[in-house]
C-alpha cells in the first residue's frame, strides 16, 4: 500500500519536484549499500527469526509516523526522506535474515517449492495492497492508507513469531564452519570472495544488479510522469497495479514448472530478457488515459518474468550455498544488485529533470533489455536442474576465492588482517 500512498504524499500532497520525488526512493534503497555487508555478518552471527520480527515491528513505527505527523500539520518531505531511510535498514536486515532462514526451515529439494509459495502471497498481497491502497486514497487521504501499511507489519510480525520449528543456534553454525570468530571486515570478505568467485553467483549477481539499475531509474520519475503526464488519478494507478500484479500470482504458480520443461539455467536467463522487454509499454504508451492498457499489460509481463526469475534464482543460491555463509552470500548479492537502485534513482531524477520524463523512461527501457547477456554467456545458460550440497558449493572454487584478479583477493584478505590485528574489540 505504502508503494503508492508515499508517493503520492510527496507528489500531490506535498508538491515534490521531480527530483525531490526521485530522492525519496534513493533515501529507501541507501541502506542496501551502506548496511547490506555488516547485515550479512550479523544474520550468520544471530538467531534469524528475532530479526524478522525485529525489523516488522520497526518498520511498523516508522511509517505509524506519517500519519501522526500529517495530522498534527507537521508532515514534510524531509520526515518522508527520514522514513523511508528507516525503513530502509530495517528492510536491509530482514531481506538477509528472510532468504537466509527459508534454508533452515526446509530440505534443497523443497526451496523451489518454498520460495513458490512464498511469492504466491507476496503476489496476493500486492494484487489486493496496491489496489486497496489506491481506493483509501481516494476515499480519504493518503497519508492514512499508511496506517493499514503499518498494521500489516504488526501483523507479519505476530505470523513469524508463529513460527515453531527451531533453526540451528549460531554456535552450530559457526562451529560448521570450523573456524574461529573473526573480524566483522574478513566475514565480509569472506561473503564477497564466495560470490565474486563464484561462477554462478557472480554473473547472476550482473544479472540482477543491471535490471535493478535501468528499472529503478524508470521508477524514479514513473509516478510523477503518471500523475502530470499521463493525468492519472492515484485510484486509476491503484487499479492499474491491482491487475497488473495478476502477473506475479501466475508466475509464482509456473516458477516450479518452467524449469522442469526447459531448464534451470533457460529459465533464469529467458526471464530475464523478457522482465527487460516489459518496460518499452511505458515508454510507447501515449500520453493519455489511453495509456492505462500499455501500463497494464508492461505490469503483467514484469510481475511474471520477476517472480520465475527470482524463485529460481534464489533457490540456486540457497541450495548452493554453506548453511554457516547463506547470510554473507546474500547480505553481498543484496549489495550488489540493490546496491545499483541509488543510483539509477538519482540518475533518473537528474535525467528526468533535465532531459525530461518520457526520455528518461525510453533511457531505462532500452538499458534494461541487455540485462540477461552475462548469464546468458556464463555457465548458467547450460545449467538443467540446481546442483545441491558440497556438489554446488564448490562449484567455480567459489569458497577460495576463484575468478577473483590474485591483487584483489590479497587487497581483501590484507585488509582483514590489519583490522583484525589493530582493533579486536571494535568489530565485536
Amino acid at each position: 500500500m505504502s508503494t503508492i500512498a508515499i508517493p503520492t504524499i510527496a507528489i500531490l500532497t506535498l508538491g515534490a519536484t521531480t527530483f525531490e520525488a526521485s530522492l525519496l526512493f534513493f533515501f529507501e534503497m541507501l541502506p542496501f549499500i551502506l548496511f547490506t555487508l555488516p547485515a550479512g555478518v550479523w544474520v550468520d552471527r544471530l538467531r534469524r527469526r528475532p530479526i524478522l520480527i525485529a525489523g516488522d515491528l520497526g518498520r511498523a513505527i516508522a511509517l505509524a509516523t506519517i500519519p501522526i505527523a500529517y495530522a498534527l500539520g507537521g508532515l514534510t518531505v524531509v520526515q518522508l526522506y527520514v522514513v523511508a531511510f528507516v525503513t530502509g535498514v530495517l528492510t536491509v536486515f530482514f531481506d538477509v535474515a528472510d532468504q537466509s532462514y527459508l534454508p533452515a526451515l526446509l530440505d534443497a529439494d523443497q526451496l523451489v517449492e518454498g520460495n513458490a509459495k512464498l511469492q504466491i502471497s507476496q503476489s496476493a498481497a500486492q494484487i489486493t495492497g496496491q489496489g486497496l491502497g489506491g481506493a483509501i486514497i481516494g476515499l480519504v487521504t493518503a497519508p492514512f492508507a499508511v496506517v493499514v501499511d503499518a498494521l500489516s507489519f504488526v501483523a507479519s510480525a505476530a505470523l513469524i513469531f508463529a513460527v515453531r520449528k527451531p533453526e540451528n543456534p549460531p554456535e552450530a553454525r559457526h562451529e560448521a564452519g570450523a573456524t574461529d570468530r573473526r573480524s566483522m571486515r574478513s566475514e565480509i570478505a569472506e561473503g564477497l570472495r564466495y560470490v565474486l568467485g563464484h561462477r554462478y553467483l557472480r554473473n547472476i549477481a550482473a544479472c540482477t544488479g543491471l535490471s535493478n539499475l535501468f528499472s529503478s531509474l524508470v521508477f524514479a520519475v514513473f509516478f510523477v510522469y503518471a500523475f502530470r503526464v499521463l493525468g492519472l488519478s492515484p485510484l486509476t494507478l491503484g487499479i492499474v497495479f491491482g491487475i497488473g500484479n495478476i502477473g506475479f500470482l501466475i508466475g509464482a504458480f509456473a516458477a516450479g514448472r518452467l524449469p522442469r520443461l526447459i531448464g534451470v539455467g533457460h529459465t533464469i536467463v529467458l526471464s530475464s530478457l523478457l522482465s527487460g522487454l516489459s518496460v518499452l509499454p511505458i515508454a510507447i504508451a501515449p500520453a493519455s488515459e489511453r495509456s492505462i492498457p500499455f501500463l497494464i499489460v508492461s505490469q503483467l509481463g514484469a510481475g511474471f518474468t520477476q517472480v520465475v526469475y527470482n524463485v529460481n534464482q534464489v533457490s540456486l543460491r540457497q541450495a548452493i550455498t554453506p548453511e554457516r555463509i547463506q547470510g554473507r552470500m546474500n547480505a553481498t548479492m543484496r549489495f550488489i544488485v540493490w546496491g545499483t537502485m541509488p543510483i539509477g534513482t538519482i540518475l533518473g531524477g537528474v535525467l528526468g529533470t533535465v532531459a525530461g520524463l518520457h526520455e528518461t523512461i525510453w533511457i531505462g527501457a532500452i538499458g534494461g533489455l541487455f540485462a540477461f547477456v552475462p548469464p546468458l554467456l556464463s555457465p548458467v545458460w547450460g545449467l538443467r536442474e540446481i546442483p545441491t550440497g558440497a556438489e554446488g558449493s564448490d562449484l567455480g572454487g567459489a569458497v577460495a576465492g576463484a575468478g577473483l584478479p590474485p591483487a584483489a583477493i590479497a587487497s581483501i584478505e590484507a585488509e582483514a588482517d590489519a583490522d583484525e590485528d589493530r582493533n579486536g574489540e571494535e568489530s565485536a
